[in-house]
């Protein structure tokens, strides 16, 4: 009887470190997969940030060519404006359908790729 009770309380200390292994396992691959959409998040920020002042620069030239073809140099930035505000609405509009589900999709992509076993390869 002392031999079966040592036998089963090996197989439960066996169980208890395969469940902390899997555990530790599972709280790295989080970690790892949380970095890497971090790090890629940071990026993406970045160039959108670029991207935005280039946006700017671009506006207020265009604004200064339109006012000084038609000679009127506030009606230049007032068309610039009306045009950004028109392309604002839309993009509001349809944030949806533009922002949040690709978004969403890239943040469920990265969170859920399926992890490359060393054991199998």
């Amino acid at each position: 009887m002392s031999e079966e009770f040592n036998k089963v309380e090996s197989m439960i200390e066996q169980l208890k470190a395969y469940a902390n292994t899997r555990v530790s396992q599972v709280k790295l691959s989080m970690a790892e997969k949380v970095s890497k959409l971090a790090a890629e998040m940071i990026a993406m920020l970045m160039a959108a940030l670029v991207f935005f002042l280039f946006l700017v620069i671009l506006s207020i030239a265009a604004a200064i060519f339109i006012g000084q073809w038609l000679e009127n140099m506030w009606l230049g930035f007032v068309i610039v404006a009306g045009v950004i505000l028109v392309v604002g609405l839309i993009l509001w509009l349809s944030k949806d359908r533009l922002l949040r589900i690709p978004i969403m999709n890239k943040l469920i992509e990265a969170l859920f790729e399926p992890e490359e076993d060393d054991e199998k390869n």
